[in-house]
């Protein structure tokens, strides 16, 4: 009976919940037709709608969905006497609709947000949309025009408005004064005419209003006092007539403002006094006087001065208290005096160009060659046209020749070009890196660039991709390359006889698109200045060239009468800056040439190209040379050299030469059974010679990354040290195409292994082995930096190059990379080579090598023996990039014994790990100069020295340079698009994947070497 009335009553509620399920509300059916009718009007071919769920199953223009394109509606189904759905809001972004805005959007009568963003809409603001209760309305980017609609002024319940990159004209309508919950206005990029209406003085809710880019008259209305809700105010090339108006000095909420190109009468610096919140601030040709208010540098958030184009007088104070401050841009104006050490700041971009500094010499602060900034000094001294001083930091500059002519590929490689029936070489630029704050000079062919700006809106604070190209097989090989600027960019040419000049340059636009897509729809303006003079107002590529991925060529003739020409390009505001995505505007230039008028070219092309190859072969004969005196063991000691006591201290000239055929023998004719790993060098192979000695045999793969130079370079650095914590070298072979090392075998292969490898090869370490582990490998660091007659730079610290015996002694290994620490040098630059996560700041990102770059790495590696976590794989929340980022957070929070691991914390003595945390912290200081020597290291580790206290800097780390080269991986391994705004390349691989640094001015003698793979040597 029991069963029965079970069995009835499951039944029963089955039946129920189907009854429920069917009642289930689904979006009205007049609403689902509405939206048919919708997708048509907007262009879409492909449209198919989920009534049930809300949900859009389908919805394009091509069969193929464009990338990013988002197409979302939501429904709300909780209105009272309504058994239905109802669509709320809708945003169909990114597809390239080529219809119209449908006025059957008032067939939702519950509509609130609309956004039809980065499409191809023409055609207007329907009227119908006034009838519904809007909050919000994007049309970003798209081809809408005429007038803009005088009945989005009835949509009272307006919060947010978004017009920009459209092509609407005429005046604005004053009836947009009447929308009084308005919070954000954005105008920008259209080609709006008249005043300002007077009634948006009554739009007191306003926290957000740009009109930039637009053909506005009359002056910056005095009403915007009112708004005293505004944290963000752009006005940048808006035909507005200055002066700022005094009463900005009320919006004390302001956090982004932004001022520049308006047309005043000579204006003293506003009252910002009050704007103690500020973040961005740019005052841009602004006309502007007197001195630079003190208080401006005591803001505490300010990230970004841009004060450029202005006649700002006076000095910069020795202290500058601003501690978040990341870009100062002081480019054009009068400033005098010395530069300060205040302002060069580790991890800033400041560009002081074309001001009235006193003569930087290579003895002053700012001319130190370990700077861990970027830093423009081009012309930023008293303007005398005297060649001598040309050269920033370079003492009494002189031509040891004069040329008549100079070919440069802005943003590409050398190319050799037909022109006239002669080959002529245009020299690139495209090695060097960076632009925000940029000195570049070619000392020997007497050119280079000086760079100005940063692309503020593109979230990337450490921004390196300044050069652009598009392959194209159609198109000129000087066309598909280009560098760009956000600002202002100056070509210049020293050394040139005096004369008259042609000066040609070569433009193609190569970031927007052909098709009929909303890419299609960007608008670049630039002004053109050679010697100083304005030769071209608001330069337009596209128009010139009858459309884009088309060459423009201009020609401009100029007389040198000090043997110095520069070319300037400059942007004042105008154009689009979203399209096709944020921060694509200001100066772009393919090429440009100067040739004499009254000279032939020299045949300096050819030269060039004769020196390349003598230097290749020079090298090659260098190389073949040391390849015989290794093999014959010169080098290495098998001559028996004498060396005095102080001389061989630390020297173990006994590495000795293998036959392939002993390594053969050793190694069971490389037996696949004996293979113990494969390492970025090639396979590792156990063998055992014919004295007994087990050894570890790496073989260089025909695939291997680090290849024949670093092949001798290990035998060169590791033959020249024995130390109980360097790995030893028994010997080598170089016979036919086989390289060889030969290795002490360590039983316990790598601490990568031991710590995070498979399961079954993983150890027990318990906290006295991980704190032997740390000990011993400070003290083989110790040995290289200080103790060896050889101060040797690693530059590849990390877990999988630490190899462990079988007593767990560590030993440093893999040599490849390694450098020799030129002491009377305060740096060495030189292009990047490690891995990711574990190089220092200042090497990923200006190249700057030295001891401490190995310093920091031992930081990283320690805390990973601390924390049993691998910097570079673990990730313990959406807010840390890496484990060295989660430490840097629990050191604010005060919580830093969280890092310990778990298996540890029952055992752990917490004083010996809250000394060794601190002494990570301390190894891993984002300035150089704050990180202890290794010595001090092992001092502080065997409790023989106090540890100094490390606070913490405030700040957001996710934005902190020691974790930018991480956050690039991580921004393309989750698949950001890169396309046309990247010069280099990137591959994904344990987040330590290739990506190319380097110093910020590269000189031909620097040294070329990728960032390495994360490589397992032994690992099985």
């Amino acid at each position: 009976m029991v069963a029965k009335s079970s069995l009835i009553f499951l039944v029963f509620a089955l039946s129920c919940s189907r009854m429920l399920w069917l009642a289930e509300p689904k979006v009205s059916p007049q609403e689902v037709d509405a939206l048919r009718q919708i997708a048509a009007k907007l262009g879409a071919k492909y449209w198919e709608f989920d009534d049930n769920s809300c949900n859009v199953v389908k919805f394009s223009v091509t069969t193929e969905i464009p990338y990013e394109a988002e197409s979302t509606i939501a429904c709300e189904c909780n209105f009272t006497n309504d058994n239905f759905c109802h669509v709320v809001s809708m945003a169909l972004k990114g597809y390239s609709l080529p219809g119209i805005l449908p006025r059957e959007l008032a067939k939702l009568p519950h509509l609130r947000e609309i956004d039809f963003a980065y499409n191809y809409l023409y055609g207007t603001i329907p009227k119908e949309w006034a009838s519904l209760q809007l909050t919000s309305i994007s049309v970003l980017v798209n081809r809408l025009s005429g007038e803009i609609p005088k009945t989005l002024g009835n949509i009272t319940s307006l919060t947010y408005l978004c017009l920009e990159a459209n092509q609407f004209s005429g005046n604005v309508p004053p009836e947009l004064g009447s929308l009084i919950n308005l919070q954000t206005l954005i105008l920008s990029s259209n080609q709006l005419t008249g005043n300002l209406p007077s009634s948006f003085a009554g739009l007191i809710n306003l926290s957000d209003f740009r009109i930039n880019d637009n053909n506005f008259s009359g002056s910056v209305p005095e009403y915007i006092q009112n708004w005293i809700q505004l944290n963000r105010l752009e006005m940048l090339a808006t035909g507005l007539d200055g002066p700022i108006p005094t009463g900005v000095s009320v919006l004390n909420l302001m956090i982004d403002l932004r001022i520049g190109g308006i047309i005043s009468p000579r204006q003293l610096f506003p009252d910002l006094s009050n704007m103690t919140g500020l973040v961005r601030l740019v005052l841009r040709n602004c006309n502007m006087s007197g001195e630079i208010p003190s208080y401006i540098w005591n803001f505490k958030e300010l990230e970004v001065v841009d004060l450029s184009f202005n006649k700002l007088v006076g000095e910069i104070p020795a202290t500058i208290t601003a501690k978040s401050v990341r870009f100062i841009f002081l480019t054009g104006n009068n400033l005098s005096g010395q530069v300060p050490d205040s302002i060069l700041k580790d991890g800033t971009s400041v560009d002081l160009s074309y001001n009235n500094f006193s003569w930087q010499s290579s003895e002053e602060p700012a001319c130190r060659d370990n700077l861990n900034l970027n830093l423009n000094l081009f012309k930023s001294y008293s303007q005398e046209n005297n060649l001598s001083r040309a050269v920033p930091c370079l003492d009494n500059f002189r031509c040891s020749r004069h040329s008549s002519c100079r070919h440069v590929n802005c943003g590409g490689q050398d190319a050799n070009i037909k022109e006239n029936k002669q080959s002529v070489l245009y020299e690139g630029d495209g090695e060097v890196e960076g632009g925000t704050a940029l000195y570049f000079f070619n000392g020997d062919r007497n050119w280079g660039f000086s760079s100005t700006g940063d692309f503020m809106d593109d979230n990337d604070y450490q921004n390196k991709l300044y050069t652009v190209s598009l392959s194209d097989a159609n198109m000129d090989v000087l066309d598909t390359t280009a560098r760009i600027s956000p600002l202002s960019l100056t070509y210049f040419f020293y050394c040139l006889r005096n004369g008259q000049y042609t000066v040609r340059l070569q433009f193609a636009e190569i970031q927007f698109t052909t098709d009929n897509a909303f890419n299609s729809l960007g608008n670049r303006l630039f002004d053109i200045y050679v010697q100083d003079k304005l030769v071209w107002k608001d330069f337009n590529i596209k128009d010139e060239a009858g459309g884009v991925e088309k060459p423009a060529v201009e020609f401009f003739d100029v007389n040198v009468t000090n043997n110095m020409l520069d070319v300037r390009f400059y942007w004042a505001g105008k154009g689009t800056t979203r399209i096709p995505r944020r921060s694509v505007y200001g100066p772009l230039v393919s090429a440009i040439s100067v040739v004499s008028g009254f000279e032939a070219c020299s045949s300096h092309g050819k030269r060039r190209i004769n020196s390349i190859f003598i230097g290749v072969g020079v090298s090659c004969f260098v190389f073949f040379v040391l390849c015989i005196l290794w093999w014959k063991g010169y080098l290495t000691g098998k001559s028996g050299r004498r060396t005095s006591a102080d001389d061989s201290k630390g020297l173990d000239l006994q590495t000795r030469a293998y036959s392939l055929q002993q390594i053969k023998a050793a190694t069971n004719d490389f037996d696949p059974a004996s293979k113990i790993g494969e390492g970025g060098f090639g396979p590792v192979y156990k063998g055992q010679l014919p004295d007994g000695t087990v050894v570890a045999v790496k073989q260089l793969s025909s695939r291997s990354k680090q290849g024949n130079r670093e092949f001798l370079n290990e035998i060169g650095m590791i033959s020249c040290l024995q130390h109980q914590n360097l790995v030893k070298l028994h010997g080598y072979c170089i016979e036919g195409d086989q390289l060889l090392l030969l290795y002490e075998y360590m039983e316990n292969n790598s601490l990568y292994r031991a710590m995070f490898g498979p399961q079954n090869y993983q150890l027990q370490l318990d906290w006295p082995m991980r704190l032997k582990i740390c000990i011993g490998v400070a003290k083989g660091l110790a040995f290289l930096h200080e103790e060896s007659r050889f101060r040797i730079i690693h530059r590849d610290i990390k877990a999988t190059n630490v190899l462990l015996d079988q007593d767990l002694n560590p030993k440093i290994s893999d040599f490849g990379l390694a450098r020799l620490d030129e002491v009377e040098k305060t740096h060495i630059s030189t292009k990047v080579a490690g891995t990711v996560g574990y190089m220092a700041p200042e090497y990923a990102l200006w190249g700057h090598l030295t001891y401490k770059v190995d310093v920091y790495s031992f930081g990283v590696l320690v805390l990973e023996i601390v924390s049993g976590k691998s910097n570079s794989s673990f990730v313990p929340s959406e807010e840390c990039l890496c484990l060295l980022d989660w430490a840097c957070q629990l050191q604010q929070s005060g919580n830093l014994m969280e890092l310990v691991d778990e298996k540890l914390k029952p055992e752990i003595d917490r004083g010996e790990a809250e000394m060794v945390i601190k002494v990570v912290l301390l190894c891993t200081n984002a300035s150089p100069s704050l990180r202890p020597t290794m010595s001090e290291v092992v001092n502080m580790l065997e409790g023989r020295a106090t540890i100094p206290d490390s606070n913490p800097q405030p700040g957001r780390y996710s934005e902190d340079l020691r974790f930018k080269a991480m956050r690039d991986l991580r921004q393309h391994t989750q698949g950001r698009s890169m396309s046309g705004s990247q010069s280099g390349s990137m591959t994904s691989g344990n987040m330590t994947a290739v990506h190319t640094f380097g110093s910020s001015a590269v000189s031909s003698h620097n040294e070329y070497v990728e960032i390495k793979p994360e490589s397992r040597p032994y690992l099985a």
